[in-house]
């Protein structure tokens, strides 16, 4: 959406991620299932609103908190990782924002702000996981959309090659 990452490898991106959030979900159950008493219908790193919200958040509030942090999150990234930033700041700032971004929504939905990630541990979780993670993919993503056209279209696009052609 920003206009800096090719069409044509997004989707091969997007099912990278699934399969890495879904494999690294597995490794964490197989070691979370060798604690005496582990219990996974509590649901362990799975995102949830309404009974499942750690603070017992509404929909409601869990999509307002998922849309807002993710749009920051990636509007940090965008502008921490333009070209006319210094690049040595760029790990710095994106790690803090995403430090920030999980302080403030763990409470809330055990935060997301990436829809692969959401969804591995659902898969393993399965019932009111899987049923609520449509919101941990919906609402990112609409964050993320609004970051990427902001940044686009208001000048603050980070692409030289856009640059270029303006010139």
């Amino acid at each position: 959406i920003s206009g800096r990452f090719p069409a044509g490898k997004v989707l091969p991106y997007i099912l990278a991620q699934i399969v890495g959030a879904i494999t690294g979900a597995g490794l964490d159950y197989a070691i979370a299932a060798g604690k005496v008493g582990f219990d996974l219908s509590a649901g362990p790193g799975a995102n949830g609103f309404g009974v499942h919200s750690p603070g017992g958040y509404s929909l409601w509030a869990c999509f307002l908190v998922e849309v807002i942090l993710a749009m920051a999150f990636v509007f940090i990234v965008l502008g921490s990782t333009d070209f006319r930033v210094s690049k040595g700041f760029g790990p710095l700032s994106v790690g803090l924002a995403l430090t920030l971004v999980h302080l403030v929504g763990i409470p809330v939905t055990n935060m997301s702000v990436n829809p692969a990630r959401s969804l591995g541990p659902a898969v393993f979780v399965w019932g009111w996981a899987i049923r609520q993670v449509w919101l941990f993919w919906v609402a990112p993503l609409t964050g993320a959309l609004l970051a990427g056209l902001i940044y686009r279209f208001t000048g603050l696009r980070g692409s030289e090659a856009l640059f270029a052609a303006e010139k």
